[in-house]
């Protein structure tokens, strides 16, 4: 579902480039904590925050409400919007069976994914898949519902590649800590789709300052997170339900781990056989767990072409 033309969220995200370093602090803020923001008088979020009552009044205005009052009235509109999203569904779900339940969410996530491989960009697909493999260190960012997948993603690069590091943090000022070293170099790969994370939309700014290559996974060229990007992978991500559906992004994220694997076999084949002898040793799995290694193809995807007999 498209955010509306004056949401409040969408709002802060168009101007949030252009914003001073105070009215980016609180952006971030509401973004993260809009639950408690919308109860919190002018004065208190910029105590909070650590800026003055008037810059938090600037703020307001600069998004094109006529003063606080007007701002935490939209805040709390979209709070309420938000909060009512269990109501939407009981009245879209509420006298389907399980079975017509499982059946509408699962053709839901199909059609995504099949929107997903018509629009995403073949040449950007590509071109991540070089930043990757030449970044002396890649960095990667998802906070929240997108932790799991930069976790994903995280555990598989690590199989591929050495110098990946997740960046875990529940603080702007941790995750520039663990980004201190970023450069020119390296490669950050930022996830975030609706609500857009402040958090990771900083972490990727500070990125490009740095010159580092920033690749994004997020759900339309409309996102924030392209503003810092030059390699953008579009996901269709769709509520519903309480929760995001991330499977178009996840399966975009499988898609960029087997090209890596295909790209450089040996590597990641030698990898897996060290694992396998680190697992065997300290036992990390009983016998009949352990996939050994063989020459099948990893992944059950044939890592070269096969010659032309004919």
């Amino acid at each position: 579902m498209e955010q509306q033309e004056h949401d409040i969220i969408t709002r802060m995200n168009e101007k949030f480039m252009k914003m001073s370093k105070g009215h980016k602090a609180i952006a971030s803020y509401i973004s993260d904590h809009y639950d408690q923001a919308v109860f919190m008088t002018a004065a208190k979020l910029g105590e909070t925050v650590g800026v003055s009552e008037s810059t938090v009044v600037r703020f307001a205005t600069g998004l094109g409400y006529d003063g606080y009052p007007e701002f935490q009235k939209a805040l709390e509109s979209w709070v309420t919007d938000k909060l009512n999203t269990v109501q939407k569904i009981g009245a879209k779900y509420g006298n389907s069976t399980q079975s017509e339940i499982l059946h509408s969410v699962l053709n839901a996530d199909i059609e995504k994914i099949q929107d997903t491989l018509v629009n995403l960009d073949a040449a950007a697909f590509e071109a991540a898949v070089d930043i990757i493999l030449k970044a002396k260190t890649i960095y990667l960012v998802g906070v929240r519902s997108c932790e799991p997948l930069a976790d994903f993603l995280h555990f598989y690069l690590n199989m591929i590649r050495g110098n990946v590091v997740l960046v875990k943090t529940t603080s702007v000022t941790e995750m520039f800590e663990q980004m201190i070293r970023i450069g020119e170099r390296d490669a950050i790969i930022g996830i975030s789709f609706p609500r857009y994370s402040m958090r990771t939309l900083k972490a990727m700014e500070f990125a490009n300052d740095r010159n580092a290559k920033v690749i994004t996974i997020t759900d339309s060229i409309h996102s924030p997170m392209n503003l810092y990007s030059s390699c953008n992978l579009l996901a269709r991500s769709d509520m519903v339900s309480i929760v995001d559906s991330l499977v178009a992004p996840l399966s975009v994220i499988n898609a960029l781990v087997v090209a890596l694997c295909l790209r450089q076999p040996e590597e990641v084949k030698k990898n897996l056989e060290t694992l396998e002898d680190v697992w065997n040793n300290y036992q990390v799995y009983l016998n009949d767990e352990i996939n050994f290694i063989d020459e099948e193809p990893m992944l059950n995807y044939p890592l070269v072409q096969k010659e032309d007999k004919s």
